[in-house]
């Protein structure tokens, strides 16, 4: 299960369509939506937009980290903000993604790594 949380429609269905038929993929378009949705199973990736509506990625990172089954979750960020030089690993990000550049075999690559 891989989890998009996006609240731009038309980059979340950029995203989805990228992953191909690696796993089954949830869209959410906030990160309340997302963490109700991990009361009831656990994503094997999270494709995550920084700048959401309501809480933030960053928000969402953090109670990701409070508990034991999400913490070790691996994070792809997707954002049109400048991450270079930051390390983020301790959220547990692997990738980080520019929505300006992004091709959509880095998606697919990110997808067949971690989809389970």
């Amino acid at each position: 299960m891989i989890y998009v949380i996006d609240d731009d429609e038309i980059m979340c269905d950029c995203i989805v369509r990228a992953c191909g038929n690696e796993a089954e993929v949830r869209r959410f378009g906030n990160a309340i939506e997302a963490m109700q949705a991990l009361d009831k199973e656990v994503p094997s990736l999270i494709f995550l937009d920084i700048l959401l509506d309501g809480p933030d990625g960053f928000t969402f990172l953090n109670e990701l980290l409070s508990y034991t089954d999400t913490a070790k979750i691996p994070i792809v960020i997707v954002s049109s903000i400048d991450f270079s030089g930051r390390d983020l690993t301790e959220y547990g990000v692997v990738g980080v993604l520019d929505k300006t550049k992004m091709l959509p075999k880095e998606i697919s690559e990110y997808a067949k790594k971690y989809a389970k």
